[in-house]
């Protein structure tokens, strides 16, 4: 599990923008290759449109599950803990102060400061509770919202699976091709610049990354496509 601290959140801009990230490049990257692997083995712009439809309500519905299920699972191993802990504190509360000890001693303070420390916060529950899931586990509140979760992440991979099937309404199969492929390396490479930019990576590297993915997906989806065609028409 990956803890978060509070100060890093409020600089990436919070679980929503993590969520439209996440549903719109894998709506975009598996679309992507699914479309490009049965442009490549057809010529019939018709069955590349139904594929690629099919396949971006299916991501959109399976990533929102995805969204749904580990949102609930972060809440729920969050309060786990919090009950044991709250366990600990009340059958245990010995080991639990030393705990506290322990904690501050490794940070630097010694003598009646330390002391003063420890009882400060185990005379009160909430606080020792706090500093124990903090300071020990290493978990800060971060209460999540799995509908609102799995409903951003299902829209945006409904959004980022049109980049590259929408060319393919308008144009030859051969051109829609080659226009997926442009529009949808500009798009990847936005995104990746933009979380980069709103973290704290390098947006130009962060656009290259996802990129990249996505071109290998591309490729992938070619090359299968190819050799599809190749048997199929042979």
């Amino acid at each position: 599990m990956i803890h978060r601290h509070p100060q890093f959140e409020k600089h990436s801009g919070s679980y929503n923008f993590r969520d439209v990230i996440l549903g719109a490049q894998d709506g975009l990257v598996n679309v992507l290759g699914i479309i490009l692997a049965v442009a490549t083995a057809t010529q019939d712009s018709r069955i590349v449109i139904i594929a690629g439809v099919a396949a971006m309500f299916a991501e959109s519905v399976s990533m929102a599950a995805v969204a749904f299920t580990s949102s609930k699972a972060v809440n729920d191993y969050y309060k786990g803990q919090v009950e044991r802990e709250k366990r600990e504190i009340k059958e245990i509360p010995e080991m639990e102060k030393k705990e506290i000890w322990d904690i501050y001693h490794k940070k630097g303070f010694r003598g009646p400061i330390l002391s003063a420390i420890v009882k400060k916060i185990t005379s009160n529950k909430r606080l020792w509770l706090k500093t124990m899931m903090e300071e020990e586990l290493h978990l800060y509140r971060e209460e999540e919202h799995p509908y609102k979760s799995a409903a951003v992440v299902g829209f945006s991979a409904i959004v980022g699976s049109l980049v590259p099937l929408l060319q393919f309404l308008f144009m030859h199969i051969q051109i829609g091709i080659v226009f997926s492929l442009i529009l949808s390396v500009v798009v990847l490479f936005m995104t990746g610049a933009v979380k980069n930019y709103l973290t704290i990576g390098n947006p130009i590297r962060g656009g290259i990354e996802i990129t990249a993915i996505g071109m290998l997906a591309a490729i992938i989806g070619y090359g299968i496509g190819a050799i599809l065609g190749v048997a199929l028409y042979a």
